[in-house]
């Protein structure tokens, strides 16, 4: 239950500490800083999103990632690459929402500090007020006690001088007595006085004290809610990163389902063939028996050189002597 634990754990037997009450507002600041430190960690995480977010916007739009695959595969790296960009945006927009988040906490701890401020300044009063009215009680008490031993001093002069003859000497003292004995009963009245207005003092400072620490802690409770809360949402907000990510990249995975390696090869085939006749094998040409070297029917022929004639048929019988002879020319040596 708030406003139950600050009143009763932080008071001091000494009327002029505010070790307490300093205590408390210590807590309290280091609460704001640690809001501070958070908030600040939401804007450089945001920072690092948005950074991240477009790096992987502009790989997406840019960088080529198989730009030449066909059919079925390039469906699928299209897909990849949309999801990639979607994924980028997420990551802009969870930019956005941090920073969102980050704007809460600091208008949080200001609308902590202005309701803390207001507390503050009473309690500064008050605290002002107490040590003032202490110092003006110890003044009055000192006064007081100095008159008391002026009196107890005239009254032992006025003892001692019982058995004067001088009458002037002994009036003089009687005056000095009576005089003490006023000015102590004065100060003991302004003693009195200021010993009231302290007590008086000390209630509404510890009236004020107890309002205070309620205030104080509400705001602690507050505080340490609304944190949580924000850490919370934070983890929410990555969690739900990761998964729309994941239903992003999903798509993915379902169009590479849909990716056939038969089909992506027939449609190269079919797209790109050039013809199914392979070519004729190189056949054997007689150099001196062309015409049984024909070319097939459809084949280019080379360059047609020309062919040395059929070796001369001899004029004589192979049985006459002059065989050896071939157009008058002979290759018998004589």
């Amino acid at each position: 239950m708030t406003g139950s634990l600050f009143k009763g754990n932080f008071w001091s037997p000494d009327i002029l500490s505010t070790i307490g009450y300093d205590s408390i507002i210590q807590h309290l600041n280091n609460g704001r800083k640690n809001c501070k430190e958070f908030e600040d960690f939401l804007k450089e995480r945001a920072s690092i999103e948005e950074k991240y977010g477009k790096d992987l916007l502009s790989l997406a739009r840019k960088k080529p990632c198989g730009q030449s695959e066909i059919n079925t595969l390039k469906r699928a790296l299209e897909v990849f690459k949309q999801q990639v960009d979607n994924v980028a945006q997420c990551h802009i927009q969870l930019a956005h929402n941090l920073r969102e988040e980050a704007r809460k906490i600091e208008e949080f701890r200001e609308k902590q500090k202005l309701q803390r401020k207001k507390t503050e300044i009473i309690m500064d009063a008050v605290h002002k007020q107490k040590s003032l009215q202490f110092k003006k009680t110890m003044d009055a008490k000192k006064n007081y006690e100095q008159k008391c031993r002026e009196k107890d001093d005239a009254e032992q002069a006025v003892h001692r001088s019982a058995n004067l003859v001088n009458p002037k000497q002994q009036e003089k003292l009687f005056v000095k007595l009576a005089t003490s004995k006023t000015a102590a009963e004065d100060s003991d009245k302004a003693y009195m006085l200021h010993i009231n207005m302290l007590d008086k003092v000390r209630e509404e400072w510890q009236s004020e004290h107890i309002k205070a620490c309620e205030v104080f802690e509400a705001q602690e409770y507050e505080r340490i809610n609304f944190f949580r809360n924000a850490l919370w949402l934070h983890v929410n907000q990555l969690s739900k990163q990761c998964v729309t990510s994941d239903d992003m990249y999903e798509e993915v995975r379902k169009s590479l389902e849909m990716c056939s390696i038969e089909k992506d090869i027939e449609y190269f085939v079919n797209q790109r063939k050039i013809g199914q006749t392979p070519p004729a094998r190189i056949i054997y040409e007689n150099f001196y028996c062309p015409q049984k070297n024909a070319a097939p029917s459809g084949k280019a022929t080379g360059p047609n050189l020309p062919r040395r004639g059929p070796l001369p048929v001899p004029k004589s019988l192979p049985d006459d002597p002059d065989y050896s002879l071939v157009d008058n020319y002979s290759l018998i040596y004589q």
